[in-house]
């Protein structure tokens, strides 16, 4: 347990009090002045204060988080999902975070991976003890979605039908060429491939490459989808050879009815 300073001032345990009750994920200078309006250098003042007497963890410029009175500063947040909306909005989470909590893979992963509607530099990075990968897309192409409550936080997931999406424009969102197949074979074994759904989010999407990993995993892993089906997802496939796994080496047989090269073990496909 922390050993925390005494001494805290009426402000800052009204801060303390009223930010607990509420279940916040992260405490802003924002946030102060709506229970004490005043400048923005007093808002600031009080959160670094009561961060140096070992009440409240920064997690980076203007942000900070109350620290259990269980736990140390060094712990890891134990709400990473609430402070990843709070922290990136607007965003969602996707990748193999969302693979995990739909019960598509069995790997545990000791990070999180998201959407956000706004540029991370880094894309991955370390907050509270979190290791965060970010994926930036335009407002046009966030969607698929849907809320999930932890406690008093809303958390927003993508749907199985997104997640799959999202990992064939970026497998390495998915953990991996290797690991973005094993999750959408899982997909497929659970009954929760809808094909119409696909479609549609792949053509919101509007992004060629996917159109051409999604209609070779789903010939090749036998998804039951019919001709009709392939052929609208053929009509989409844009010129150019993609490689199955772009983080994979250039090597491998092209399947020139998808314009794929397959450059992953056949055996993982």
């Amino acid at each position: 347990m922390v050993k925390r300073s005494q001494g805290l001032s009426d402000h800052e345990c009204e801060v303390l009090r009223h930010f607990s009750a509420t279940e916040a994920s992260t405490i802003r200078i924002d946030d102060v002045l709506s229970l004490f309006p005043g400048s923005r250098k007093i808002g600031s003042q009080i959160l670094n204060r009561m961060a140096q007497k070992g009440w409240l963890q920064k997690l980076r410029a203007g942000v900070f988080r109350i620290i259990p009175l269980h736990a140390t500063p060094q712990a890891p947040l134990e709400n990473p999902w609430s402070v990843a909306m709070d922290l990136f909005k607007p965003a969602f989470l996707s990748g193999w975070t969302a693979a995990e909590h739909w019960d598509l893979t069995e790997q545990i992963f000791n990070s999180v991976s998201l959407v956000t509607g706004h540029p991370q530099h880094p894309a991955s990075q370390s907050i509270g003890g979190i290791e965060f990968r970010t994926k930036t897309l335009p407002e046009h192409r966030r969607f698929g979605y849907t809320p999930i409550w932890t406690g008093s936080s809303k958390i927003e997931i993508a749907d199985p039908h997104r997640l799959v999406i999202d990992i064939l424009d970026d497998p390495s969102f998915g953990g991996g060429g290797r690991h973005t197949v094993d999750i959408i074979r899982e997909y497929l074994r659970k009954g929760k491939c809808d094909g119409p759904i696909l479609l549609d989010y792949a053509t919101r999407f509007d992004k060629g490459s996917v159109f051409k990993r999604l209609g070779f995993l789903m010939e090749v892993l036998k998804a039951p989808l019919g001709e009709e089906w392939f052929g609208i997802c053929r009509s989409h496939v844009t010129q150019g050879i993609s490689e199955l796994d772009p983080g994979a080496p250039k090597q491998g047989r092209i399947v020139t009815r998808w314009n794929l090269r397959i450059n992953l073990p056949w055996e993982a496909a």
